[in-house]
């Protein structure tokens, strides 16, 4: 069983983030990045398939050189190797250009049984990339996993809404996108930490990949940032004394500003 599990490098969620004031991008240099932690359920399940028989789980990600430290932290957890697809055309993609390139550099890679990743990255959150990244490659789509059990050639998730629970099963090889409620990610060992220094990474650009540039990018985004702004500073809250009427005050001043 081979496994590819897709990771991002995201801004740290609990960090002051921005935008590039040059071109509306994601600030990616001037905050701290981390493996998005929705990726992390990904990493994880697919180290439980593994090691429940056998097989190996490549970790792929694209971005810049700092992405590096997202495949670092998998291959701490577990994973077996990594690619990173890095090239300075790449700055500015889009959902439908990570797509492309994440499904070439997939193929590259070669005899993938399942591809796994999150549900959406915690920078972007549109959660759209596992279908388009299916799409490219030919293969079943089942998202938003809960549970993913693969016996016998056949993959078969729980689809958890809010009506109802959907069990879906797809021949291999498939992509399964993993919600965060399927399992618990494991912390790195010491061992592990160690274990990742010596664990393979390659670096492969777009020419790798045979993708031209002018397919990826900000000027071949079909999606881009018009204008950002800074969140405004909270202010001090209104106090309403009660002196007998205070629910009617409260009540008036949820009515006043259409709360209710």
């Amino acid at each position: 069983m081979n496994i590819v599990v897709c990771v991002k490098y995201v801004p740290d969620a609990q960090a002051e983030r921005t935008f590039n004031a040059s071109d509306n991008t994601t600030d990616r240099e001037n905050v701290d990045g981390l493996l998005s932690e929705l990726d992390e359920y990904a990493v994880e399940e697919a180290l439980k398939i593994i090691e429940a028989g056998e097989g190996e789980v490549t970790v792929l990600t694209v971005g810049p050189d700092a992405a590096a430290d997202a495949i670092k932290k998998a291959l701490q957890m577990g994973a077996d190797k990594g690619v990173h697809v890095s090239d300075d055309a790449i700055h500015g993609s889009d959902a439908v250009a990570t797509s492309l390139v994440l499904a070439e550099a997939v193929k590259k890679i070669g005899d993938v049984d399942l591809v796994v990743t999150g549900m959406a990255s915690t920078d972007g959150t549109m959660g759209v990339v596992p279908a388009m990244l299916a799409e490219r490659l030919g293969l079943p789509a089942v998202t938003f996993a809960s549970e993913l059990s693969v016996d016998g050639g056949v993959a078969t998730i729980r689809r958890d809404g809010d009506a109802s629970t959907q069990t879906i099963t797809a021949t291999l090889p498939a992509l399964v996108s993993v919600t965060d409620q399927i399992n618990e990610p494991r912390y790195p060992s010491f061992k592990g930490i160690m274990a990742a220094k010596k664990k393979p990474v390659e670096t492969w650009s777009l020419a790798d990949l045979g993708v031209d540039a002018a397919q990826v990018g900000l000027d071949a985004a079909w999606t881009k940032v018009e204008s950002f702004a800074a969140r405004p500073p909270r202010t001090q809250g209104e106090i309403v004394p009660d002196e007998g009427d205070g629910g009617a005050k409260l009540a008036a001043f949820l009515t006043e500003r259409k709360f209710v």
